[in-house]
């Protein structure tokens, strides 16, 4: 074995154990938020001992921050991927309807990085919190697109608040970990009725007028999980 292959090696190793403390991290703030998550039970559910947590990260604070880093990329990239994935003649309903499907996939199922951001985000210091506003500027601005293209559409009601809609919408969509069971009830049916009320909440006339005549089941895009 070459130095070069010894060298790939190790770091592969060592990008698993960081990806081991990290994961835990993410299930334990899932479990007792940011306040209740401790570097010593970080180590226990990564099967580490605790000076080997500290060899990978600087504090608990540094780990904590970098599972809502990852959270945050990961909802982020997923609404993206979702809305390319629209053909070209969607609506401006249609695509604000797939971004909220897509970031709420993201909070239930298929990511604890994500949950974990959502539900800690109004627990975080204010300078850690701070740093996630600067981050999140995109996804803001992401966000904003929408809703506007949505008004100019005239698929939005123009009496809307629009930054007081997104949040209002963002901040249901996000709450639903507090809740939701897969027992009763499956992620096709949850993502299909939060598209149904983010489209109800949003409808403006010539929305409204449009689907009046639409069959029941086409009011909310379908949206397929990924595999």
């Amino acid at each position: 074995m070459t130095k070069a292959d010894g060298a790939q090696r190790r770091e592969r190793k060592s990008d698993k154990t960081r990806r081991r403390i990290l994961d835990a991290a993410a299930d334990l703030l899932n479990r007792k938020g940011f306040d209740g998550t401790r570097v010593s039970e970080i180590a226990t559910l990564a099967e580490l001992r605790v000076p080997a947590v500290y060899y990978y990260f600087d504090s608990r604070e540094a780990i904590l921050e970098e599972v809502v880093n990852i959270g945050d990329r990961l909802a982020h990239d997923n609404v993206v991927r979702r809305l390319n994935e629209l053909p070209p003649d969607a609506s401006a309903l249609d695509r604000i309807c797939a971004a909220f499907a897509a970031h709420l996939e993201m909070v239930l199922t298929e990511s604890a990085y994500t949950a974990a951001a959502m539900r800690t985000m109004g627990q975080l210091p204010a300078d850690m919190r701070a740093r996630q506003l600067e981050r999140q500027r995109a996804s803001g601005r992401m966000w904003r697109e929408l809703i506007q293209a949505g008004v100019e559409a005239g698929e939005v009601d123009p009496e809307l608040d629009p930054r007081a809609a997104r949040m209002f919408l963002l901040g249901a969509v996000n709450w639903a970990t507090e809740w939701w069971n897969p027992a009763r009830g499956s992620l096709e049916e949850i993502l299909a009725t939060a598209q149904r009320l983010v489209r109800n909440a949003l409808a403006g006339p010539l929305a409204r007028s449009a689907t009046a005549a639409t069959p029941r089941a086409a009011l909310s895009p379908v949206f397929i999980p990924p595999p």
